[in-house]
């Protein structure tokens, strides 16, 4: 037990330390112990705006696991869609998306929906690459058996290519669950009237910056629940 909470020990130990030195001003690195502090005093407001955050990561996972995963199968059954698509996904990521959110809140305004979409654009990426590499890289027999058996396009698909391509969907879903909070966080920083970004906003601008860690804590802490969670899950369903 001891060696497991000592990789996290010992950097609170160090911040402690530096901030007991007096180093470094307490406007600039609060100590442990007052945001600490501030995670109890604050609680009520701190799961307000943490139930926000989630709930827009949630939506935003939602919608790019299906838009993301709609558009692998498509462009593995379609192979002039596959041609129309790859340069607007190549097109997508060499922009880089976070400035895009000034241009969805111009868009959508200040509630959930540019937070949800800009989750979505960080996610539909890893979603969509993973599968559809997974499904190109279906094995020659299982095509052979699938053209013996004569199974159209769409049921080799469902009960051949995608069983084999699930394992390059997980390595996706790992990579697009990580990713989630950053563009919620991003869109409340650019503009939200709730949320753990938006309290972040808030905290630095009254000089509460104890506050402002215990919210940059708990978006580390949602980060890595859901990757723990979304982890097990694959695991159970073996992918």
């Amino acid at each position: 037990m001891i060696r497991r909470a000592l990789p996290l020990l010992l950097p609170l130990l160090l911040w402690q330390a530096l901030t007991l030195s007096g180093q470094v001003p307490p406007y600039i690195l609060p100590a442990p112990l007052a945001v600490a502090e501030a995670l109890v005093a604050d609680r009520a407001l701190l799961w307000t705006h943490l139930l926000v955050t989630l709930s827009e990561v949630l939506m935003g996972l939602g919608i790019g696991l299906l838009l993301g995963g709609g558009v692998a199968m498509t462009t593995s059954l379609s192979p002039r869609f596959e041609r129309l698509s790859r340069p607007a996904l190549v097109a997508s990521q060499a922009l880089p998306v976070f400035v895009l959110a000034p241009v969805l809140t111009l868009w959508m305004g200040y509630g959930p929906a540019p937070k949800v979409a800009m989750t979505v654009l960080l996610v539909f990426f890893p979603v969509a690459s993973g599968l559809r590499d997974g499904l190109a890289s279906t094995p020659a027999e299982v095509l052979d058996l699938a053209r013996l058996s004569e199974a159209s396009p769409w049921r080799a698909l469902l009960w051949l290519r995608l069983p084999h391509a699930l394992p390059h969907l997980g390595a996706g879903l790992r990579i697009a669950v990580t990713y989630a909070p950053t563009g919620a966080v991003i869109g409340e920083w650019v503009g939200a009237s709730k949320g753990l970004g938006y309290l972040m906003l808030m905290s630095n601008a009254r000089m509460r910056i104890e506050l402002l860690f215990a919210a940059l804590i708990l978006i580390v802490a949602m980060t890595l629940v859901l990757n723990l969670t979304m982890d097990r899950l694959l695991r159970r369903l073996r992918m």
